[in-house]
């Protein structure tokens, strides 16, 4: 009994299901990696090769994030006891060693087995292995998101999660920017414009999403010493600094179907199917336009309750824009 308390206990510092937006995310970037014309293998083969490069890069994103829950809930102790009291860590369950082990084990679950996340001309675990140096781009993406965990929760390297803004870009920026990107790397290579575009659409999102929860952890929040957007400018207008990101992420969709792509102009930036492309990005600045309504139409209601219909709004654009993203790269 005890050892089953104990691991139900590591489960919910990992928080599992907040895992399932990065993996889709990892598994939509390598999707749109394949349906891309910089799919390195000119045949477009489905190989076993691929399937398991993409599922290999997809477990070490959720140790990655597992890592990077139990990492946050190590130096926002205090914060949780008042906002999150039902953390293991502030019930007791585990200890602040136990959680550090836990830590460094699925940090390196997440990071030593990227070296293998090699694309096309290297189908064997061999020739993946000892590939040269440049072809390990997914390690080194893995590597930049690890560091930012540390920079977003640790005092030692800056601790961005108490300097406004800087909080909100060490979070878009692996969550957003770099996963869509490591997952392109699991498929092709990422020395193109596409794949950095399209990680900006969801870091520049993210920029303004990462705020929704911030409105409901004041409390919390002021007692950690974090200094997060409706602390340091006040409910109201926090709401309306995050608000443009909801929207206007989305208008680069269409963009990017237009524009050239300055590297290799004999095609577009976004080598998606056009048209879905184009209609999904009408439909996700509708949606955010919506959204966008919820948050300002009563910003003290975002601080009374957890769950705020713009945060599951939030949540369910950023599934829906990973799935229109994959099948607009399909077809």
């Amino acid at each position: 009994m005890a050892e089953s308390s104990k691991l139900s206990a590591y489960v919910r510092l990992a928080r599992p299901f907040t895992l399932l937006p990065p993996l889709l995310g990892i598994v939509s970037g390598a999707i749109c990696a394949f349906g891309s014309v910089h799919n390195p293998d000119p045949e477009y083969r489905l190989t076993l090769s691929v399937v398991l490069t993409v599922l290999l890069g997809s477990l070490c994103a959720s140790f990655l994030n597992a890592a990077s829950n139990s990492i946050n809930q190590i130096y926002d102790l205090e914060i949780d006891r008042l906002n999150k009291p039902n953390r293991p860590l502030v019930t007791g369950e585990l200890s602040i060693r136990e959680a550090w082990g836990f830590t460094w084990l699925f940090y390196a679950l997440a990071l030593i087995p990227t070296w293998a996340v090699v694309v096309y001309p290297f189908t064997t675990w061999g020739e993946k292995v000892f590939a040269p140096l440049e072809y390990h781009q997914t390690f080194f993406i893995y590597l930049a998101g690890l560091i930012f965990t540390f920079v977003y929760s640790a005092p030692q390297l800056g601790r961005t999660k108490t300097l406004g803004m800087a909080a909100n870009l060490t979070i878009a920026i692996p969550r957003g920017i770099l996963l869509k990107v490591a997952g392109w790397a699991m498929v092709a290579h990422v020395w193109h414009a596409e794949p950095w575009y399209i990680g900006a659409v969801f870091g520049l999102f993210l920029i303004g999403a990462a705020s929704t929860k911030d409105f409901a952890d004041i409390e919390g929040d002021l007692a950690g010493g974090c200094k997060t957007l409706p602390i340091v400018h006040g409910v109201k207008k926090a709401a309306w600094m995050i608000s443009p990101f909801f929207v206007f992420p989305w208008l680069l969709l269409p963009l990017g179907v237009w524009l050239r792509d300055p590297q290799e102009p004999a095609h577009a930036i976004l080598t998606g199917n056009p048209w879905l492309l184009s209609g999904l990005g009408v439909l996700l600045t509708l949606w955010g336009v919506y959204t966008v309504y919820l948050l300002v139409r009563d910003p003290d209601s975002l601080t009374t309750t957890e769950n705020h219909p713009s945060w599951r709004h939030m949540y369910l654009m950023m599934m829906a824009a990973q799935v229109g993203f994959a099948v607009a790269y399909l077809i």
